[in-house]
């Protein structure tokens, strides 16, 4: 079922798990997401970047969101990394119930400037919005981009931007990057610095750049307080690394033959996630006359 990302935020706040923001850019890691989502009975946001949707096409919104709207999990539609006010505009026309507009890489006045100007549009017709402070790394591997340097979510700033914008959410940076990490490279996450931003807004906390990262540092993250955490190359990797493994071994060429294993290794990396987030089984959650 396709629900708000307010109404998915907030439970998860309330009962402090966080929600993978799993990134389709096809038909076969669409399935992958919703069945597994299905089958650990978790909630779940399919995300699509601006690069993904114009490989995939908008038609393809229409299967994605049949798919989602006829299931027992809540789920949400929601574009990653919005780089423009006509970006977001575009996604709300067909059919996305969340979105991110990101203006991390401008000056902080102008950040809030388009922030809030998404904002308002959005809203006027119940879409949620999520904004960005601060930059996430780049490791190379990712469409998503990033920056060299990092710019980490300064708290005091962070409270400013959410109460003169009205985002819904907020993208903080700690140390995280786009991508898969190059060998020998360790990311090293401020988890200071997450705590006094959760302890400074009450908007539910947004951690991008979630694969490849220390798996003891993303639990933690979920315990200080983070709601939603983007997954893209992790479950990429996952599915593309089998297909090279049936490709080497076998002549096949029928989608049906070759899919099958790497939906399913794929599955496997999305469920060790949702159990990382603590998400499993929470679809319940939803329905609890408390949390309605």
């Amino acid at each position: 079922m396709l629900i708000t990302m307010q109404e998915l935020l907030k439970v998860a706040q309330k009962e402090k798990f966080a929600v993978g923001a799993f990134n389709v850019s096809s038909s076969a890691l669409l399935k992958a997401v919703a069945d597994e989502a299905e089958a650990s009975k978790s909630p779940a946001i399919i995300a699509i970047h601006p690069d993904e949707l114009k490989f995939i096409t908008d038609e393809f919104m229409a299967y994605v969101l049949e798919r989602i709207k006829t299931s027992p999990i809540p789920f949400v539609v929601h574009l990653d990394h919005g780089g423009s006010f006509e970006d977001i505009i575009h996604a709300i026309h067909i059919g996305f119930n969340s979105v991110m507009i990101d203006g991390s890489h401008l000056p902080y006045e102008k950040n809030i400037e388009l922030t809030k100007k998404v904002v308002e549009a959005a809203h006027a017709v119940n879409v949620a919005v999520e904004g960005e402070l601060g930059t996430i790394g780049n490791t190379g591997t990712s469409i998503e981009g990033g920056v060299s340097k990092i710019t980490y979510t300064d708290p005091v700033q962070a409270k400013d931007f959410v109460e003169k914008t009205g985002v819904d959410s907020l993208a903080v940076a700690i140390g995280t990057a786009h991508g898969i990490y190059p060998k020998g490279v360790k990311p090293e996450l401020e988890m200071n610095l997450l705590q006094e931003i959760t302890e400074k807004l009450d908007v539910p906390i947004v951690l991008h750049g979630g694969s490849a990262n220390p798996d003891k540092e993303i639990a933690e993250a979920v315990k200080l307080g983070v709601q939603k955490i983007n997954i893209s190359s992790d479950i990429k990797f996952a599915f593309y690394e089998e297909c090279r493994k049936v490709l080497s071994k076998e002549k096949w060429w029928e989608p049906n033959q070759i899919y099958p294993s790497c939906i399913e290794a794929t599955k496997k990396t999305i469920r060790f996630k949702m159990n990382l987030f603590d998400s499993i089984g929470k679809a319940d959650c939803y329905f609890r006359r408390g949390n309605k």
